[in-house]
């Protein structure tokens, strides 16, 4: 089985050597992805809810990019600067999923890159 990287111009491109997803088999694993707007290349906003909903805007195009959808979403990983923000993301993340949710890990880490309050990646089968 071979790897196939999945990009799309309405994501942000990566900062740095990785993929902004990849295709193996029937399965697409999304890079992390910060709340960055792929129309400016700023953050969405200052605040955790506008910036988990720009880092599942970005989960979502780059799924869609592929052919897939929300709906194929069947894990994911939330990395939060302060886990205090867990409600108000949650309360965003349900805006994006329907059930049967996808399985979930969400923790706090001591700092995320360029700062960001939230980075989101997951993996979506068909």
């Amino acid at each position: 089985m071979s790897n196939t990287a999945i990009h799309t111009e309405n994501a942000p491109a990566a900062i740095g050597p990785y993929s902004q997803a990849i295709q193996a088999g029937n399965t697409i694993y999304v890079s992390g992805q910060l709340p960055i707007d792929p129309a400016t290349g700023a953050f969405a906003g200052a605040d955790i809810a506008a910036q988990t909903r720009q880092s599942l805007t970005n989960i979502r195009s780059i799924l869609a990019g592929a052919g897939y959808s929300m709906t194929d979403v069947v894990k994911t990983t939330v990395l939060l600067a302060d886990i205090a923000d867990f409600a108000a993301m949650n309360a965003v993340y349900a805006e994006f999923f329907t059930a049967p949710f996808p399985a979930r890990a969400a923790f706090q880490v001591a700092a995320l890159p360029k700062n960001a309050l939230v980075e989101i990646e997951c993996v979506a089968v068909k």
